[in-house]
């Protein structure tokens, strides 16, 4: 779907947040002017600090009451002989190109401010002049924080997972017609701790309207559960690879929910859209509800993660109703950790997935079978290239069956 942002818009909203950064990084650099700067506040001497790791450039005072991250993400990707997922059948027919691009550039903004619990978060994309994330984050207690403002729905795990550290060149097949992506709401989160029971929640209440959206079309909200049982009392990194070897054996197992009435029946970084045949969008037309099962997994370079989609699509118009189910596997290893000759940079990895567009139709499947390399440099997803094969195929029995092949490259960094 196009954004609802005119070109003018969106060129006003870059140099609004271009200027807000320039603000913010003079208000922190000028007191610095090497790495540190006595400031005398008071009677009171600090001494506020700057320095570079994994969340970018982060600025502190002394008394680590405030703190500002600011990092940057580019993202260069070579596709042939295309690059999104095919939709239909037709698009398997468009003519084949060859395509470099910068496929997103973020600028990412965060840190606390007045205690270290009191957390926030902004995430732009330069490309595209999108602001994608800003939140607030009140996390004073493990069992119990709070969130306002905008951000990836606390639903699926691949989806919530950045794109910087994905295990593959892109997300799977499914994203399009399951994921919720960002949408503005409220959220309560936590994790719990009592010997088995060893579980995070999460229950967010929504707009339901996608991003950038700053209406509701009428007095229904989203409203979105999830539940992880950390099986072994430890979470698994909300990342793709095991970089780091982890040592004892961690899965989990998630179930989540929502519901949602809007004039919508996808979602996506443009915010609200349709699928195919729900095209039609009035003011509460679709009532849609999701149901998903989890599972994800790692231990010594070895990574697995896993999910299975349902969801119903209640047009209250046409009096329709139509149901898609979707899931993907996919797994990767560092051979290193088998044989050493192999380098400790690459992992391999491979992903499938099948999606069902409409359960009352027969022999209708749209299927993914991916393979990637990963070469990680010093800084893991930080900085690292990725190679890719796919096939694609449709099936429909009302229809030829479609395939195709695409290859893809991508060199991902972040300063």
């Amino acid at each position: 779907m196009m954004s609802r942002y005119s070109t003018g818009e969106k060129r006003l909203g870059v140099k609004a947040f271009s200027q807000f950064v320039i603000v913010v990084m003079c208000s922190w650099y000028l007191p610095i002017t090497t790495f540190a700067q006595e400031v005398v506040n008071d009677s009171v001497t600090l001494r506020s600090s700057i320095k570079h790791t994994s969340k970018g450039f982060v600025f502190t005072t002394a008394d680590g009451g405030y703190e500002l991250q600011i990092a940057a993400r580019l993202q260069f990707r070579l596709s042939t002989p295309f690059d999104q997922d095919p939709v239909t059948f037709d698009d398997f027919s468009q003519d084949k190109s060859t395509t470099f691009k910068i496929n997103r550039a973020r600028l990412k903004v965060g840190g606390h401010a007045y205690k270290p619990w009191l957390k926030y978060y902004f995430e732009y994309e330069l490309s595209q002049g999108n602001l994608l994330d800003y939140k607030v984050l009140v996390e004073k207690y493990e069992w119990l924080s709070f969130k306002v403002g905008q951000w990836k729905t606390d639903y699926n795990r691949e989806r919530v997972i950045s794109s910087g550290e994905q295990q593959m060149v892109e997300r799977s097949l499914i994203n399009r017609p399951f994921t919720l992506d960002r949408q503005q709401g409220m959220a309560l989160y936590g994790h719990l701790k009592s010997g088995v029971a060893d579980v995070n929640y999460w229950l967010s209440v929504l707009t339901g309207t996608g991003r950038g959206s700053r209406t509701n079309d009428d007095d229904n909200l989203m409203y979105v559960g999830r539940l992880q049982w950390n099986v072994l009392g430890r979470a698994v990194e909300m990342s793709g690879s095991d970089l780091v070897r982890t040592m004892k054996p961690s899965l989990i197992l998630a179930v989540a929910g929502v519901t949602n009435t809007s004039p919508y029946t996808r979602f996506s970084q443009a915010g609200g859209g349709s699928l195919e045949g729900s095209e039609s969008q009035s003011p509460g037309q679709y009532k849609v509800d999701q149901a998903l099962v989890e599972s994800a997994f790692k231990y010594r370079g070895f990574s697995w993660q896993q999910e299975w989609h349902w969801k119903n699509i209640n047009d209250r118009v046409n009096q329709t109703q139509t149901t898609l189910v979707g899931s993907y596997w996919q797994a990767g290893y560092f051979l290193h950790e088998w044989l050493s000759s192999f380098p400790k940079e690459l992992e391999l990895a491979g992903r499938f997935a099948i999606y069902r567009p409409d359960i009352r139709t027969p022999h209708n499947n749209q299927r993914e079978y991916s393979a990637a390399a990963n070469w990680f440099f010093k800084a893991g997803h930080k900085n690292k290239l990725t190679a890719e094969y796919s096939f694609l195929s449709f099936d429909d029995e009302t229809l030829l069956y479609s395939a195709g092949s695409r290859v893809r490259l991508q060199w991902d960094i972040s300063f």
